[in-house]
């Protein structure tokens, strides 16, 4: 039973690696059953650099969460993010041997599967391909075809790649922690999971998660996911200029950024100063807040501008009713949702993984840093694509599969080429 099943989402980042398990409840909620983090020393900008270190943190934060939960941790569903995914869309057609049976899940699944098969540059690897409206016999704006009859089943597809080396890397890492993945997913669609509601998706919205070393975006309409970008800048860019504007250590610079750091310098008191202690026989450093403001607005201006770029280059900047839902460690930075109104004169909200929560054990997941986290949970439970879930068929829009993601898939597409086969010689007149 589904309340019976219990998912791992393991969030191999840039400043934490964590891992939540959790299971549904009978309302149908996510009840968080234990919480596992680690500092990942081994990822940069989202790609994993050094293999120990990042075994040695997964090792780590899983055996806190297996504690935690009481259980057994043998498969998660991993995220993955970096600026090296990229997203673009393609036009697919498959045609049928006639109009008069109506269009089934199946040539959905085989119009979708031709893409996997699409063309892509050298080193690179689809990891998701995402359905946008179908098109049957050329009559345009179908969201599902399924039940309808037609000859020709065409679609626009999101299709999102990443490097094969990355994929590798962090395949590497889970299986000499001794797991294995049962899916890889973009981390801003696992976002979107947790913090993003059903109505927010259908009129327009756009997930801006912001996280140590890069800020993913994901942008909804009409319950479809348009455009996904990945921006390589995150919360650890404004550490580094701190660090650099203010001469201070570099965890120093981080505490400055936690506890005084502002949006927005106008906010900031002129006549407030922190003192900092010296380094060895020196004298305390004094640093003035506004000063600090400043610092932190000026690379915060850039991050947005390159969020609002790509809003404008996806095409659908007129189209968001639901303006900006802001996520990720980064979006706890004071007047951070003030200063996204001012650049993008978009409405925003700080999100909160809340929306599918129930009673949990850790309270500590309520907080935007965890919303990918508890996202990569939620997507054990429910598909990337809502019609995915009316279909019951895990092989649409899901990642292929890859090692160790069981033998379950392949006997599935076993199953369907038989009888695909056995449908081919019916039909034939010998």
């Amino acid at each position: 039973m589904q309340k019976d099943k219990i998912v791992v989402g393991l969030d191999i980042g840039t400043t934490k690696i964590c891992a939540i398990v959790g299971r549904k409840n009978e309302y149908g909620k996510l009840e968080v059953l234990g919480m596992g983090k680690a500092v990942s020393d081994g990822v940069i900008r989202g790609i994993v650099t050094n293999i120990d270190k990042t075994v040695h943190a997964i090792t780590k934060a899983v055996r806190e969460a297996e504690e935690q939960a009481g259980t057994n941790i043998r498969v998660v569903n991993v995220g993955i993010a970096g600026q090296h995914i990229k997203s673009s869309i393609h036009h697919g057609s498959i045609t049928r041997k006639s109009n008069e049976e109506e269009i089934t899940i199946e040539d959905v699944n085989r119009l979708t599967n031709d893409m996997y098969r699409i063309v892509i540059p050298p080193g690179s690897e689809i990891i998701h391909v995402m359905p946008q409206d179908y098109v049957v016999d050329y009559e345009e704006g179908i969201k599902d075809p399924v039940g309808m009859s037609g000859v020709k089943l065409e679609a626009d597809f999101h299709v999102i790649t990443a490097q094969t080396n990355a994929i590798n890397n962090v395949n590497k890492c889970v299986r000499r922690a001794g797991l294995e993945i049962d899916n890889l997913i973009l981390e801003p669609l696992a976002s979107s999971l947790a913090v993003l509601s059903d109505e927010e998706k259908e009129a327009g919205v756009c997930l801006v998660d912001i996280g140590g070393g890069t800020t993913d975006i994901a942008l909804f309409y009409d319950n479809i996911i348009r455009h996904t970008a990945v921006v390589p800048f995150g919360g650890n860019i404004l550490t580094t200029d701190i660090k650099q504007g203010c001469s201070v250590m570099q965890h120093q610079a981080e505490q400055l950024k936690v506890k005084f750091g502002k949006a927005i310098a106008e906010e900031a008191n002129p006549n407030e100063i922190v003192s900092i202690p010296g380094l060895r026989n020196r004298p305390p450093k004094e640093i003035s807040i506004k000063n600090l403001a400043h610092i932190i607005e000026a690379r915060m201006e850039e991050i947005i501008e390159l969020v609002h770029t790509e809003i404008i280059t996806s095409g659908y900047e007129n189209k968001l009713a639901g303006g900006l839902v802001i996520t990720g460690g980064g979006s706890q930075l004071h007047n951070v949702k003030q200063l996204f109104e001012y650049m993008t004169g978009m409405d925003a909200r700080i999100g909160y993984p809340n929306e599918h929560l129930g009673k949990s054990k850790v309270e500590v997941v309520k907080s935007p840093m965890f919303a990918t986290s508890i996202g990569l949970v939620l997507s054990g439970f429910r598909a990337l694509d809502e019609r995915e879930n009316r279909y019951q068929q895990v092989g649409v829009g899901h990642t292929p599969v890859r090692e160790g993601q069981g033998a379950d898939f392949f006997r599935r597409i076993l199953d369907k080429t038989k009888d695909l086969l056995i449908d081919d010689f019916d039909d034939k007149d010998y």
